[in-house]
């Protein structure tokens, strides 16, 4: 057995400690927060940055007679009279992109830059090539690696069952063939035409094939008799580029959502709870008999822990660790009263943290909440990975918060009841004060009991360390978009002092965390050179500016450095994904010296002002084709009592027109792309993939958020 083994116990374990039994609703977060989490976090590297801004100001409402290029760039940009009353009153606005319909972040660049138009380079760039790192690095291994792994651990695992099921007697026997069927479902979802069923199970592997390939909605499962929610197996994501990927997809969310239970249920039987306690226990002890098996099995998990996390179920760490425990080793064959004793043991050990849908049924009160989410302890081969966005909107929905109290329809609100939630709550936990008013504003907050369950949330990230905001590539994407969500003081420019700047950088972090739902969706998605510079009479050369945000920014590049560093321990790192990472490692630092030099009044050099004049030069080898392309969409929440989901999207690139001040006290517009967000629900059985997302854009898109017309004309 490797000895990766013992820490990923100690992993899960800590992940999982501390959570809510009915009586005690105590969350999970806090044992998250717990200083020896650490994960991967020796893989991330930061130094806080030292300035002092003191960028020039202006007045508002802008007077455009100090703007050096009002005329102009409003001409240029076709920005009507509502357009320029918002600009004056900011400092900025956001617009629909002149040009045509893009979904290419970089590709603006090089149109403005055609335009004469001034030069804003948006954070919404860079952590939108980032977003491309991740999701083609995470494809790429998925693709060479994983794929194979998952294969061959299936198939080995399906000829043991098999043997054992030959040999085997009474419940010993039962438990074989639920795993036979099992593995042979996993099989067939990755390899169709490589796979013969056993006759014994082909009637239930059929039925289960079926309703995974119809994603038809609720049904009993065939094999494990509880009720699955088959809508997730639809593959969504960058899962939708080939057959391949569909068929990974498929698999992965097999082995990530299907439980072997610990517990009768009204849905399984205490027989059936022992075959699959037996069954579960049997899969461990073939695992840890095997360090050919053992090694793919760590591979597959290690390196999709390093991106999204540890488990949130029980798994073949746990089952071990039991055995050898109880019966001095993990073993295959175990007697009717040795599944008790297993399933004894593992009760004692934290249920699941998240309710994914398994058995679904109604509940009236937080203590049956609990009950059904206990309910559903077990043992899952590769399970769904804890994430921090999902537990905190499990915990602030129906029904642990109670019945609307205010006036009005907000968002969140179906039937009297919280019965969706919605991007601001992760947001506000995050630090976002605008976020958390936008809630109170929107009535989103005005339910029984709802701050009391925030209140306890927010404490318990507020308990985070370091280390634990660090553990792997996913909170470090979320922390690295706290610093926008701070909001901007004294020295700052005088739009980011705005209110309507921290709507603007809210869009931004709910953009890009939805970029990451996206890109995880499975596991918890051209040089060109300016031929000429910008010239204005009279005035001197502005080529224009970078969006000074260096503390996103130094974040940013230190979760791009843990990725490469990651990915390069754990040997699954190509020379092409390691020079993208480099590249954009580059640009990541030139924006953050870029954005101390003008917080500092520090005049820019040539080099400088090349840097930001050519950037689509830069920018374009970090581009791979063709998920450059900014839409996506992720479904993050479900409700099967109202059969529906809350997506979360990113649409067509929009405009951003700042008022760039300038040392003499005046301002310059410059232009830049900046990302769209959306939030709606949508029918649970039509959960969307990009490209239904794209012809939804094209032909009925839905509203942007309400507030974002504080700052917006887009629609």
């Amino acid at each position: 057995m490797h000895r990766i083994l013992p820490a990923l116990v100690l992993g899960v374990a800590l992940l999982i400690a501390g959570c809510a039994t009915v009586d005690e609703p105590s969350p999970p977060l806090q044992s998250v927060a717990a200083e020896n989490d650490t994960g991967f976090a020796h893989s991330y590297t930061f130094k806080p940055l030292e300035f002092t801004p003191s960028a020039p100001q202006y007045a508002l409402p802008l007077d455009p007679d100090t703007v050096t290029n009002w005329e102009e760039v409003v001409a240029v940009l076709d920005l009507g009279e509502e357009e320029q009353a918002l600009l004056k009153e900011h400092g900025f606005v956001v617009a629909a992109y002149p040009f045509g319909l893009e979904s290419d972040i970089v590709r603006p660049y090089r149109t403005l830059g055609e335009h004469d138009v001034p030069l804003f380079l948006s954070s919404d760039t860079l952590y939108h090539l980032y977003h491309l790192q991740f999701d083609e690095t995470l494809c790429q291994i998925e693709k060479d690696t994983l794929a194979a792994d998952l294969l061959a651990l299936d198939i080995a695992l399906l000829n043991a069952s098999e043997e054992t099921y030959r040999q085997s007697s009474g419940e010993a026997k039962e438990a074989a063939r639920l795993n036979m069927g099992y593995y042979a479902v996993a099989v067939a979802l990755l390899d169709p035409s490589g796979v013969t069923v056993p006759a014994e199970v082909r009637d239930e592997v059929e039925a289960e094939l079926a309703l995974i390939g119809g994603q038809a909605g609720l049904a009993p499962s065939p094999l494990f008799s509880y009720t699955e929610d088959y809508t997730q197996y639809r593959p969504r994501g960058h899962y939708t580029w080939t057959e391949e990927l569909e068929r990974y997809f498929q698999v992965t969310m097999w082995h990530g959502r299907m439980p072997f239970l610990l517990n009768a249920t009204a849905e399984v039987s205490e027989k059936e709870a022992r075959i699959q306690t037996a069954a579960a226990a049997r899969t461990a002890a073939l695992l840890a008999a095997d360090p050919d098996l053992m090694e793919r099995w760590e591979r597959v998990y290690e390196v999709t822990a390093f991106y999204v996390g540890y488990s949130d179920d029980l798994g073949p760490a746990e089952y071990i660790t039991a055995m050898e425990r109880l019966f001095g080793g993990a073993k295959q064959t175990l007697t009717p009263d040795e599944v008790e004793a297993l399933r004894q043991e593992l009760l004692t050990l934290p249920p699941p943290s998240i309710y994914s849908g398994t058995g679904y049924q109604g509940v009236e009160s937080p203590e049956e909440a609990r009950a059904v989410l206990n309910a559903t302890m077990g043992f899952r081969f590769m399970g769904q990975r804890f994430v921090p966005d999902s537990y905190v909107f499990s915990e602030l929905v129906t029904p642990y918060v109670g019945e609307f109290t205010g006036t009005g329809a907000p968002f969140t609100m179906i039937g009297g009841a919280r019965s969706v939630p919605t991007g601001l709550d992760l947001m506000a936990l995050l630090g976002s004060d605008r976020a958390r008013a936008l809630l109170d504003e929107g009535g989103d907050s005005a339910y029984r009991d709802y701050d009391t369950v925030y209140g306890r949330l927010e404490a318990d990230l507020a308990a985070r360390t370091e280390t634990g905001w660090h553990q792997n590539l996913y909170w470090a994407w979320l922390d690295s978009l706290r610093p926008l969500l701070d909001g901007c003081g004294e020295g700052y420019p005088t739009f980011m002092q705005t209110p309507a700047w921290q709507e603007k950088e809210l869009t931004t972090s709910l953009a890009s965390w939805t970029e990451l739902r996206h890109d995880t969706l499975l596991y918890a998605k051209q040089s060109y050179t300016l031929e000429c510079a910008f010239m204005y009479p009279e005035k001197p050369e502005i080529p224009g500016y970078v969006e000074p945000v260096p503390e996103a920014y130094h974040r940013l590049a230190a979760l791009n450095t843990m990725t490469a560093d990651g990915l390069s321990d754990l040997d699954v790192l190509d020379p092409a994904a390691e020079q993208r990472l480099s590249g954009l490692g580059e640009v990541i630092d030139r924006f953050t010296a870029l954005s101390v030099k003008e917080l500092e009044g520090d005049p820019l050099t040539a080099d400088d002002r090349a840097f930001i004049r050519d950037a689509a030069e830069s920018l374009d080898d970090l581009i791979i084709a063709p998920e450059s392309w900014a839409a996506l969409v992720a479904d993050v929440h479900s409700n099967p009592y109202h059969g529906i989901v809350l997506e979360e999207g990113v649409g067509d690139i929009d405009l951003i027109v700042v008022a760039c001040p300038t040392s003499d006290g005046e301002a310059t517009l410059c232009a830049g792309p900046v990302l769209s967000y959306y939030e709606f629900t949508h029918p649970l059985d039509d959960r969307l993939t990009d490209e239904a997302w794209m012809r939804m854009l094209r032909k009925d898109p839905p509203l942007r958020p309400w507030w974002t017309a504080r700052y917006a004309m887009v629609e």
